[in-house]
């Protein structure tokens, strides 16, 4: 199986987790939430996978382009 990473495209917080690991997702299927400058910025799936592992908690800080969540295809 392929694996994609999964990544924010802003530097925030985490605000909320929407799945699980070893949920299955579609397409666009937002998986959690970025707070930055007052706004929820959603981190989305790129393909119909399996969430293989999330890699942040609730309110851990996050950077642009870090990887969140891993997705197996």
């Amino acid at each position: 199986m392929a694996e994609i990473n999964l990544t924010t495209e802003v530097a925030g917080r985490v605000c909320a987790i929407s799945t699980v690991e070893g949920a299955n997702v579609t397409n666009g299927d937002d998986i959690l939430f970025v707070e930055a400058m007052k706004m929820e910025i959603p981190v989305s799936t790129s393909a119909a996978g399996k969430i293989k592992s999330i890699l942040v908690a609730i309110d851990d800080p996050v950077v642009e382009g870090q990887v969140v969540a891993i997705l197996e295809t």
